[in-house]
């Protein structure tokens, strides 16, 4: 039994379809002034406080504090990203 890979091609897209807005850019290039453990710290926080408010028997503010973590992480990652990968 063989397996074939599907290649994704991009010789039909001109690369001014490809660069990025300048917008995009303008965000970019502020968010990589902000460290990359901010983010890790600012997750830790919002984990911190939710469990601080399930001890205070705040549940329903807990969950929703609890919640930021995984955003933060994420917008941890895509500032990883750009600034390895650079912007377009």
């Amino acid at each position: 039994m063989t397996y074939q890979t599907s290649r994704i091609s991009t010789a039909g897209v001109q690369p001014s379809e490809r660069e990025e807005g300048y917008l995009t850019k303008m965000i970019e290039r502020q968010t990589t002034k902000i460290p990359s453990d901010a983010f890790l710290w600012a997750a830790g926080a919002s984990i911190v406080g939710a469990l601080a408010l399930k001890a205070a028997s705040d549940h329903r503010n807990a969950q929703f504090v609890g919640q930021w973590a995984p955003t933060f992480l994420l917008l941890g990652l895509y500032n990883k990203l750009v600034k390895l990968q650079g912007s377009e």
